[in-house]
């Protein structure tokens, strides 16, 4: 089938559209990464594009790895998520299991009351109150317990257990299996899509978390990585941050860059083992309600 004139226009158009998308998409991460490699000199008296390091080196690097502040939060960030993590899929697939079964009476209302929480909160005094109340103020499990599941995750992955032919399950059954081999051995194995993606909205909303530290950690050596990072670019501290690490202001414009690159890391290395599943996971979990 031949292609008309104004076809090629279009998509000749579409393509160069996406492709300065991409570009202004893109150059923010170029831009901070050839920054953290760059000259602190160099790059505090350059004032246009920065198209390549400014003569290259590793300094900023050596600079934020030698601070202990820096390299614990890391380590308290990793804890966070990874505990985090591990609670969050439990929970969640036990939840999105029992909401997905046909036999299960009140699930129906239960699920008014999960949807009622996505859209009102007790808001931010009465959850401070609760997290005092708890005993929970300044420790880890603050930044964990109160976000052990997400209603929009539990609601995609029990749309994606409810969407699976009820003959496994029926013949499962039959065999003498019960709820725990169902889930664990035929539900969960058939959903590696959508729990892929569910873990990298986990994922990506724990290590970008940085306000529930702010509010109920006091103690600097439980900061999460998030809120030292704000501190460095938004706050200025260079007090408790970078002064240690370098007293001139290049020094101190090389190490944020260095600092946004570390924190970035881990979930640039993670996100290309689970992109294949990211909109197949989605679509498939979104499909019935």
């Amino acid at each position: 089938m031949k292609t008309s004139f104004m076809e090629k226009t279009f998509i000749s158009v579409i393509y160069l559209i996406l492709t300065l998308l991409t570009l202004v998409t893109l150059y923010p991460v170029v831009y901070v990464l050839f920054a953290s490699v760059s000259d602190s000199t160099l790059l505090l008296q350059n004032s246009g594009l920065l198209l390549r390091p400014l003569g290259f080196q590793f300094g900023a690097f050596n600079m934020v790895f030698k601070h202990p502040l820096i390299l614990r939060s890391y380590g308290n960030t990793l804890f966070v998520v990874i505990v985090s993590l591990l609670i969050n899929m439990l929970l969640t697939c036990l939840a999105a299991y029992v909401l997905s079964r046909k036999k299960f009476r009140y699930k129906a209302q239960f699920m008014v009351f999960i949807i009622f929480t996505m859209y009102f909160s007790g808001g931010l005094i009465p959850n401070y109150i609760n997290i005092r109340s708890l005993g929970l103020l300044d420790s880890y499990w603050a930044l964990i317990l109160p976000t052990a599941i997400n209603s929009f995750n539990l609601i995609i992955l029990r749309n994606n257990f409810e969407s699976l032919p009820d003959s496994l399950i029926e013949a499962a059954e039959i065999d003498g299996a019960n709820d725990y081999h169902i889930l664990f051995i035929i539900i969960i194995p058939l959903s590696k899509a959508v729990l892929a993606v569910i873990t990298l909205y986990y994922m990506v909303g724990h290590w970008n978390s940085w306000f529930s530290a702010m509010i109920y950690i006091q103690d600097r050596a439980k900061f999460p990585l998030q809120l030292v990072l704000r501190e460095i670019l938004l706050i200025g501290d260079t007090s408790n941050v970078v002064t240690d690490i370098g007293d001139s202001s290049a020094a101190r414009e090389s190490v944020k860059y260095a600092t946004i690159v570390i924190a970035i890391v881990p979930i640039l290395c993670v996100y290309p083992f689970l992109q294949k599943y990211f909109a197949k996971g989605t679509l498939i979990g979104s499909v019935k309600g």
